[in-house]
């Protein structure tokens, strides 16, 4: 007999319990791929519009700078030979490059903040895709139309990097919103340790469009980034999708993938057996958390502070590596360019690998604290180095492991977390306005590093005070961090002796 009823309570958690122990046959499905896909490419792009601007610092310098005159005679006529001119010496330009990535950052995490509560109010795919559009038109007139048109105005880089801050604040509260949406909590580390690395690869492009664009002109790295830009946001708007049930499928929470199941109950009393039609629940429409809960949320101070520290190591070695490379080594800036991404490198497998062990053990500080502790030495080491480029890159895609790797499962895998908690149950629209949060916080910090970086350079003339400046910030990561690890320390061995006893127990009653 094949009915829809309704039944008892004792026969509905019969059934309830009979649906919850019966596997998912297609757990990940093809949304799931394409969810993937496509977040990571997004965001490698916007990634990718960073790095362009890092990678040409070098060039832009000398560009805004006289012409070096080496000969005995002064080179006429002046407004030709100078008209690019900005700042009296490459030093000054260099300063101000660190302004614009200050600026940057300093929008940049302003804009986060409210982009994730956007991002819980609004449809994610447009937020995301409108803060693409915005970012490859405003990278455009930055770089290639103020080239073409020799529009040098020191007000003009700053509105407009002001304005790339903001419009790619979007990028990454929608981007992990959309991912804890498809993907729970089971095997997040793994999942999110691969995908975090988009920032990673968007470095990599970035760096290869430097190095291979560069000799014909700053602005054309911008250019084809601004057209690659353009054509994955139409991708975007047209493909992604922001949430299982945007296709009638239930949310991670489940993890079912089927609209509705059939299971057989026999009823104890009659011996009848009835065939039951059970329908998944109506997903009910919940409130976005507001802003001020969301901080108060366990964990969100604790990995915010936590994060601001780190990012500012992690973003320093995003914006200098390659000009500290040029400037200490004097390598051609596109070797420097493609050497520095060995440091994305290493990030990419830091992440992945600390997101596997964080899954097996089943708690994230266990990883990040002793993988920063290691990082402490290895930044004394990188100071210290000579211009032989093998040992260079060996240390430098180490340094990424240990510290863009934990970078990469805070900013996903744990953010994924925090706005995912059982606390959480009655609101399901608070993974963006986290994610918002703890970035932009951790941007704060980064945008502090780049305004502190060129002035302890200039103070001291040595590159060692900085990298002395990132193992201070690094030590500080770690004691933000030291309760909870020192909790789930505890945690470990408590797990560890229960099972030692439990499994001691067992061979005691077989004896």
């Amino acid at each position: 007999m094949n009915t829809n009823i309704n039944r008892s309570p004792e026969i509905d958690d019969n059934i309830t319990a009979r649906l919850i122990q019966r596997p998912s046959k297609n757990r990940y499905t093809v949304y799931h791929l394409s969810t993937f896909i496509l977040t990571f490419v997004s965001y490698a792009m916007l990634h990718a519009a960073r790095k362009v601007f890092s990678n040409v610092k070098s060039t832009m310098a000398e560009e805004w700078s006289p012409v070096a005159n080496e000969t005995m005679n002064p080179i006429k006529p002046d407004d030709t030979w100078n008209q690019t001119r900005l700042f009296s010496s490459p030093d000054n330009a260099t300063i101000f490059l660190g302004v614009l990535d200050a600026v940057f950052m300093f929008s940049y995490a302003t804009g986060l903040f409210v982009s994730g509560i956007i991002g819980d109010r609004f449809d994610l795919r447009i937020v995301l895709c409108v803060g693409m559009i915005i970012t490859a038109v405003v990278i455009f007139l930055f770089g290639v139309l103020s080239e073409w048109l020799h529009l040098y105005s020191v007000a003009w880089y700053i509105s407009f990097w002001v304005l790339n801050g903001l419009a790619q604040s979007t990028g990454w509260p929608c981007v992990v919103a959309i991912m804890g949406n498809w993907f729970g909590k089971e095997g997040r580390g793994l999942i999110f340790g691969i995908w975090s690395a988009c920032a990673s690869v968007g470095n990599i492009i970035g760096a290869a469009l430097a190095a291979a664009f560069l000799t014909y002109g700053y602005e054309y790295p911008f250019l084809v980034c601004a057209v690659l830009l353009t054509c994955c946001a139409i991708v975007c708007f047209f493909a992604i999708i922001p949430s299982p049930a945007d296709v009638g499928m239930e949310t991670t929470q489940v993890n079912a993938s089927v609209e509705e199941t059939t299971t057989r109950f026999n009823d104890g009393e009659t011996g009848e057996e009835t065939e039951i039609i059970v329908k998944p629940p109506e997903s009910t429409t919940n409130k976005p958390i507001t802003f001020f809960r969301a901080w108060l949320l366990p964990g969100v101070v604790m990995y915010s502070l936590c994060y601001a520290c780190l990012k500012l190591v992690n973003y320093s070695f995003f914006f200098w590596l390659p000009f500290y490379l040029h400037a200490k080594f004097h390598w051609e800036e596109s070797d420097a360019d493609l050497l520095s991404t060995l440091y994305d490198v290493g990030g990419i497998v830091g992440g992945i690998v600390g997101g596997l062990i964080s899954d097996l053990v089943g708690l994230r500080s266990i990883v990040v604290v002793p993988a920063l502790l290691i990082a402490i030495p290895l930044l004394f080491i990188f100071s210290s180095l000579t211009d032989n480029k093998t040992t260079n890159g060996l240390v430098m895609t180490v340094t990424g492991v240990f510290i863009g790797g934990p970078a990469n499962m805070i900013s996903a895998a744990i953010t994924a977390d925090l706005g995912r908690q059982e606390v959480l149950a009655a609101s399901d629209q608070a993974l963006s306005t986290v994610t918002g949060i703890v970035d932009g916080t951790g941007s704060f910090g980064a945008a502090i590093g780049q305004v502190l970086i060129p002035v302890i350079e200039k103070r001291w003339h040595d590159w060692r005070f900085v990298f002395y400046f990132f193992v201070l910030m690094t030590f500080v990561t770690c004691c933000c961090v030291l309760p909870l690890f020192i909790r789930e320390c505890k945690l470990m061995i408590n797990k560890i002796k229960s099972r030692y006893s439990a499994y001691r127990q067992q061979n005691y009653d077989t004896l």
